[in-house]
């Protein structure tokens, strides 16, 4: 895997580390990654097939990952404190997160983007488009919750290794990254481990930090139950989650879709808490749909949206020119 051309930039106190795939005239598109994971899990043929289909496409490092701003002066939450939901010094929220990827965008001289979520990315997506409404176009949230205690919790069997102490050598961070992505990908889709332990590999060499990941995680915790203010979007969005998701399982994404005016939800069987490659031809083909249903700008190409109901994926274009080989679509 090769590393980012990166670029940086300055948002108020935080140096973001970001890089752009695709014309920049074309409407841009914001991913946003999840918890502890840097940009390059957003895997360099997904944001090229993003590219392709008209959007100028942007990832970037959250704080406190990769190559932007690490928050080290400030200690991490304690078990404890995460365990009881109660931090007494949190670092930052979700919001301070919001806030930063707003600040990317004016450093691009971008007034409107259209943004896509991915677990943690998806929560900061969704705080986004709740507190600057103006500023997103359009809103895919996947495998996200609301925040909520009575919904997108991890399963029993999971949760314990989240909980361990993450190893600081190279070979232990790989063992262990390995185990935990093998516990919580897609079973409905062949696996690419290969391609998985390069970017694990590259994640490290950029820096691995298991205190961002705390303080990270520290911003969910303090941000609490967020389904009020999502009431606020008024952005077309599509919620996607997978049925076997055992990280945030699909009661979040049903939560968040219900939570948000107008939102349609696509349920996809097979899908655990990761992007199989064999879905990506459909997800690039509803993302360049729900962005249409946002008005100009738009994409240059992909199917028209018709209004359907909620986990259809004709809701987002024309069926027949969406991946008709996918038997999982719920």
């Amino acid at each position: 895997m090769r590393p980012p051309e990166e670029s940086f930039c300055a948002v108020d106190e935080v140096t973001l580390c970001y890089e752009p795939f695709g014309r920049a005239e074309d409407p841009a598109l914001l991913l946003i990654m999840g918890l502890g994971m840097q940009m390059i899990a957003w895997d360099d043929d997904f944001c090229t097939g993003l590219a392709e289909r008209g959007f100028y496409v942007i990832r970037f490092d959250n704080r406190d990952t990769g190559h932007s701003t690490r928050f080290d002066q400030i200690p991490p939450p304690t078990l404890t404190e995460l365990t009881r939901r109660r931090l007494e010094h949190p670092a930052y929220t979700l919001s301070d997160m919001a806030r930063d990827a707003a600040g990317l965008l004016d450093q691009l001289e971008v007034d409107r983007a259209h943004v896509v979520g991915a677990s943690m990315g998806a929560m900061i997506g969704q705080v986004l488009a709740a507190e600057r409404t103006a500023r997103v176009l359009s809103l895919v949230s996947i495998m996200g919750s609301t925040g909520s205690r009575l919904s997108g919790q991890p399963s029993p069997r999971v949760l314990p290794i989240f909980l361990r102490p993450s190893p600081t050598d190279r070979k232990g961070y790989l063992e262990r990254a390995m185990k935990v992505f093998t516990m919580i990908r897609s079973p409905g889709y062949e696996a690419d481990p290969e391609r998985l332990r390069a970017m694990l590999e590259l994640s490290f060499d950029r820096g691995n930090s298991p205190a961002g990941t705390a303080r990270q995680l520290g911003a969910i915790v303090t941000s609490g139950d967020r389904k009020h203010a999502l009431a606020r979007i008024s952005a077309p969005t599509l919620v996607i989650h997978g049925m076997a998701d055992r990280l945030v399982r699909p009661s979040g994404g049903r939560a968040t879709a219900a939570a948000i005016p107008g939102a349609h939800l696509l349920l996809l069987s097979g899908m655990g808490h990761d992007l199989p490659r064999q879905l990506w031809p459909m997800l690039f083909d509803v993302i360049a749909a729900n962005a249409r249903r946002a008005g100009e700008p738009a994409p240059r190409s992909g199917p028209d949206p018709a209004p359907n109901s909620d986990g259809d994926p004709a809701a987002f274009g024309q069926l027949d020119e969406l991946d008709q080989d996918i038997p999982q679509l719920q």
